[in-house]
């Protein structure tokens, strides 16, 4: 027997679809089905079907697309436990969030990042098509809403690269806009006044690497924190080097920024252009780099949306539900010039 589920799809008296499930390795299915068989009911909670399980089988009773989605998510699952990686709810998740044919689901669920923390398996169609961007490119712009792992997933093949040899060093960056002329003002040393703005990626290297490890590598230059404007007049060769909060750039620096690019490096720039925090009238350098790198070859831009959110399930509904009222706004900006425009010219006519 092989070691995929085997299934075999029946219509009942109910126009219900019917699928039977069977897996070999019954250690392997203990895990796949959860503490209290808690992922065959996140899986019925998520896909509208009901799920019998009988040892290390299983029938799955529901719509055709719902049966039929719900077994190939735990072919894929249980491909995962079979690599020596574990499934917990949020891999349930994700599988689930992966929708669409069988052949493209298994072969993301197959793409692992490797750290010496954790390996790391695409969440999203996106993310995995991220990943593949990052492994084929020189240079990647990855653009989306919070929460979709634009970053963690950038850091995340950093380090992988930077283990196995692949790059000598890692160069985090981030625009410090939020600090703005008030930098100086700020108490402590140059890195004490930065360290606030670069802190999420500083988190993140400490989920790949052990603590020990990180602070080994920033000390002797393997890997480097620094804010933007540090970057001006270098050569960034035999690195991969991140750019975080790249909506925060301007036109200027982001040109600065990308030209640094050097013999055996990889970059990957990240950012979200419905949080520019410019002050107002400045172009965003991330929107004008997408705009003028389009058909560069050896370029490659992903976009993330709602769906690749990743985080707790409201952060992408509330990422959604503020995106749809800043579209109204923009959408009746121009009536309400128009409004303005009217009534001043209508106390114009009063004074005359």
């Amino acid at each position: 027997m092989k070691s995929v589920p085997q299934k075999i799809q029946d219509p009942d008296r109910e126009n219900n679809a019917t699928v039977d499930c069977q897996f070999e390795n019954n250690s392997l299915v203990q895990e796949l089905f959860g503490s209290h068989h808690s992922n065959l009911a996140r899986l019925e909670q998520l896909l509208d079907v009901s799920i019998h399980p009988r040892g290390n089988e299983l029938t799955i009773v529901g719509d055709e697309h719902g049966v039929k989605d719900a077994g190939d998510v735990l072919e894929v699952l249980y491909d995962r436990l079979e690599r020596g990686l574990g499934v917990t709810q949020d891999d349930v998740d994700a599988a689930v969030r992966m929708s669409g044919e069988m052949p493209v689901k298994k072969k993301n669920a197959q793409i692992t990042v490797h750290t010496q923390n954790r390996s790391i398996t695409p969440r999203s169609n996106t993310q995995a098509a991220y990943l593949r961007a990052v492994d084929d490119h020189d240079l990647v712009f990855a653009q989306g809403p919070a929460g979709t792992g634009k970053t963690y997933l950038a850091v995340a093949k950093a380090v992988e690269m930077l283990v196995s040899g692949s790059v000598d060093r890692i160069i985090l960056s981030r625009p410090a806009v939020e600090a703005g002329e008030q930098l100086g003002f700020l108490p402590g040393d140059m890195r004490e006044k930065v360290d606030p703005y670069l802190r999420p990626l500083y988190d993140a290297l400490y989920d790949m690497l052990p603590g020990p490890q990180v602070v080994k590598r920033l000390e002797n230059g393997e890997i480097e924190v620094a804010p933007l404007a540090f970057m001006r007049g270098r050569t960034l060769s035999n690195a991969f080097v991140i750019l975080d909060e790249a909506q925060n750039t301007t036109a200027v620096q982001m040109k600065m920024f990308l030209t640094r690019l050097g013999e055996n490096a990889r970059m990957v720039i990240t950012g979200d252009l419905s949080q520019v925090d410019l002050p107002r009238g400045i172009r965003s350098g991330l929107r004008d780099a997408m705009e003028t790198l389009g058909g560069v070859q050896g370029v490659a831009f992903v976009e993330f949306g709602f769906a690749d959110v990743v985080r707790h399930p409201l952060v992408s509904r509330i990422v959604k539900a503020y995106d749809s009222v800043e579209n109204d706004r923009r959408a009746s900006a121009p009536y309400e010039k128009a409004d303005n425009r009217n009534r001043s010219a209508g106390k114009g006519n009063d004074n005359t």
